[in-house]
């Protein structure tokens, strides 16, 4: 009799830890964050791999409380479009270029001045900086986050077919930009013809004639396979182009703070992963270039830094607060 009851019992205490686990397994799957995060470059990309490396941290560090599901190649929408989406709450995150957000962020017009900085290393320690914490804290008022910054993308000129070998061959040449006003003054400046377009033309562009090449860094012209319609490259080092992870403060702010920290934590980590990834991928990026036929050019900038000196100090003063921002970077290189 007693060994009945102690079974009996035994199986109801067995029978009351099943279903406890599974009220806790169905609680966990309720609570669970799914969060979207887009960028636009490749799928083998270094944006792709740091997104990856993100997700990847956060499961981690909130025990798969938060899923972040990756959405390259502008699978939801373009840079301009996404920064909108995370500003109305309807897209948690997004790896973005900088230029793109100028739109919203009027300050940030600063860091796409020609010539801002003398090397990726150069920027890349102004922007892991208070300096580079003081533009991220620019972004909740705007009704975004501002996690990290990633590597900055050295932006240099590639032609279709005309060879520059001096900052006279850039007259008249229509060279595709970014969409903001530093990149479009500053080509100007150095003589080109600076047509904005967006960024998923730009391969059209180039194979019909539209324009005679465009600005990109070598990961860039590897991956979207621009070394298929181009054929020189120069290592004008016109402009660094900064890259954010960002989140939408909406979402931001559902979380708890643990929460907010793991996720925080986890971008920290990833940014200063892509840091190491990103200057290999340049290096590999260029012999890449180089092994398919393209012509890989050094060019003398100190010409192309005094043409671009004085659309420089002009647009500064249109800048809200840009001469000081601008002291500030040049102070902590």
């Amino acid at each position: 009799m007693k060994g009945r009851r102690a079974r009996l019992f035994s199986g109801i205490v067995v029978g009351c830890a099943i279903v406890i686990m599974s009220l806790v397994t169905i609680v966990s799957a309720q609570n669970k964050i799914v969060m979207r995060l887009g960028h636009t470059l490749a799928p083998d990309s270094h944006y792709q791999l740091t997104a990856l490396k993100f997700a990847e941290l956060v499961k981690e560090k909130t025990n798969g409380r938060i899923e972040i599901k990756v959405f390259p190649q502008s699978q939801l929408g373009g840079e301009i479009q996404m920064a909108e989406a995370l500003r109305t709450g309807t897209q948690e995150l997004v790896i973005s270029a900088q230029a793109p957000i100028e739109n919203t962020v009027k300050e940030w017009q600063v860091l796409s001045l020609p010539y801002l900085f003398d090397s990726i290393d150069d920027a890349n320690h102004v922007l892991q900086g208070p300096v580079g914490r003081k533009f991220l804290d620019m972004l909740p008022a705007h009704n975004l986050i501002g996690l990290a910054w990633m590597s900055v993308l050295e932006r240099n000129v590639f032609t279709v077919r005309r060879p520059i070998k001096s900052l006279e061959d850039m007259k008249g040449l229509t060279i595709r930009v970014m969409q903001t006003p530093g990149y479009i003054n500053g080509y100007r400046a150095l003589g080109a013809n600076p047509t904005p377009l967006a960024y998923n033309q730009v391969y059209l562009a180039l194979q019909q004639g539209v324009v005679d090449g465009a600005e990109t860094g070598p990961d860039q012209m590897v991956d979207d396979k621009f070394t298929e319609v181009a054929k020189h490259y120069y290592l004008s080092h016109v402009n660094y182009l900064p890259v954010v992870i960002a989140m939408s403060k909406i979402t931001w702010d559902k979380l708890t703070p643990d929460l907010q920290r793991a996720v925080q934590e986890s971008a920290t980590e990833a940014a200063r992963w892509d840091l190491t990834e990103y200057k290999k991928l340049y290096n590999q990026s260029l012999e890449t270039l180089k092994k398919k036929g393209i012509d890989v050019n050094q060019i003398d900038v100190k010409p192309w830094m005094q043409a671009a000196q004085a659309t420089r100090e002009e647009m500064l003063k249109k800048i809200p607060n840009g001469e000081a921002l601008y002291k500030e970077i040049i102070a902590a290189k």
